[in-house]
């Protein structure tokens, strides 16, 4: 088994075969409590080329007080339908009956991205899960759900996706995927081109654990993708669902993420803004987002000084006056290619508050990434799952844990 300790660095666990014959994309990371485990997921490709995915890899990794020892690797082959390809892991945990639901896209095989953005009504996509009962050790067969959610709907849409990465579950019970589909919003005369279509974020929720699922509303006013979401609680123990989304707007300097907040537990999402703190690449990123408690909620005085201290702020204010709820997000931190990926920290989301200036865990290429909290009586601590190399994003995913330490120790004001 592979080690981790807090604070020891990255540990690979999916590694690009000797030649490129074999390699990892788009990881997914869950931390199931119960167990003390991380569940780490990847897509297993025969090149980097999204067309090339074949099937979806598990390892599961068992905390042990700061270190995480990893099992062998796993292929999901249960995950899958004939004839397509598995991509987008995205699973999420259904606390009350420790079930896991792991949502994935299956794409017939060979379709590329682009053709399904030229032949609109031609849908080549299904959307799909597993689940597990036994924290993933077994899974059951694939159920498509793309009649049952998408309906008519279909005609107008070019291609969708969930994730990649984690969904949520909120503390109402709801069960959260986030995805986003690109849809016509212009029928062009006898053709179909990626000119006719909008990207636009939405989710996929179920209130009733699992059995069945609805789909929220559409994202309107920015072209957005892939998307995380974090539940956000107010003092008032009142919650909104916060999303965290890739921006394909224009380019330029102050390309940046797209954000908004759903008072309706992720059905819609309203006003959404743009956040000139968080940069996006020239083609944009996947990231990550998670929300968490302060330390301070749940440890005595003496670590809430030591934390407050390395912060660089006044006890009155963890948290936020408006918020019992903190944000980090990872992502390459580079405006002009993906690489150095970096943690950020947000101490008053709510209220939009700033971004500190990020932690850069890994200096070089880096790619898509996925974050998971683990918070225990007396510790908190983040697992980050991302892709990255030394010469190219894309060589291995690896694994990081740290601690909130040591997070606000590396964080700083902008």
């Amino acid at each position: 088994m592979a080690g981790a300790d807090v604070g020891s660095g990255k540990v690979a666990l999916f590694c690009q075969g000797k030649g490129g014959g074999c390699v990892y994309r788009i990881p997914a990371l869950l931390y199931l409590p119960l167990e003390s485990t991380f569940l780490a997921f990847a897509e297993e490709r025969s090149s980097v080329k999204d067309e090339d995915a074949k099937f979806l890899v598990m390892r599961r990794g068992l905390k042990k007080g700061m270190t995480v020892e990893w099992g062998p690797q796993e292929a999901l082959m249960s995950a899958m339908l004939p004839k397509h390809r598995t991509m987008n892991p995205c699973p999420v945990y259904q606390e009350k009956s420790g079930t896991i639901f792991l949502f994935f896209i299956c794409v017939l095989d060979h379709i590329t991205n682009c053709h399904q953005k030229e032949t609109l009504g031609r849908n080549a996509v299904r959307l799909c899960y597993v689940c597990s009962q036994d924290a993933g050790r077994t899974w059951s067969q694939a159920l498509d759900l793309t009649e049952e959610l998408m309906g008519a709907d279909l005609r107008n849409w070019a291609t969708f996706a969930v994730g990649p990465g984690h969904g949520l579950q909120l503390h109402s019970g709801r069960l959260v995927i986030p995805a986003y589909a690109f849809y016509t919003r212009r029928r062009c005369f006898h053709c179909f081109s990626p000119s006719c279509t909008k990207a636009s974020c939405f989710t996929f929720f179920s209130d009733d654990d699992g059995q069945n699922w609805s789909r929220g509303h559409l994202l309107e006013s920015f072209q957005t993708t892939e998307c995380q979401v974090a539940e956000l609680t107010h003092q008032d123990d009142s919650c909104v669902l916060y999303l965290n989304a890739r921006n394909l707007g224009n380019s330029g300097w102050d390309h940046c993420r797209v954000c908004a907040f759903s008072k309706d537990c992720g059905v819609q999402f309203k006003q959404p803004f743009r956040c000139r703190e968080l940069y996006e690449s020239p083609h944009g990123c996947q990231g990550s987002v998670v929300s968490f408690s302060p330390i301070q909620e749940f440890t005595g005085k003496e670590d809430t000084r030591e934390r407050t201290h390395l912060l660089g702020t006044q006890p009155s204010s963890l948290p936020h006056k408006d918020s019992k709820s903190w944000l980090i997000f990872s992502h390459p931190t580079s405006r002009h290619k993906r690489e150095d990926l970096g943690i950020y920290l947000n101490t008053s989301p709510l209220d939009q508050g700033p971004w500190k200036a990020p932690w850069v865990i890994h200096k070089g290429p880096s790619g898509y990434s996925d974050l998971a909290v683990c918070e225990e009586e007396k510790s908190l601590l983040f697992g980050c799952l991302f892709e990255c190399g030394v010469s190219s994003p894309y060589e291995e995913i690896a694994f990081q844990l740290f601690s909130d330490v040591e997070l606000m120790r590396n964080v700083r004001e902008h």
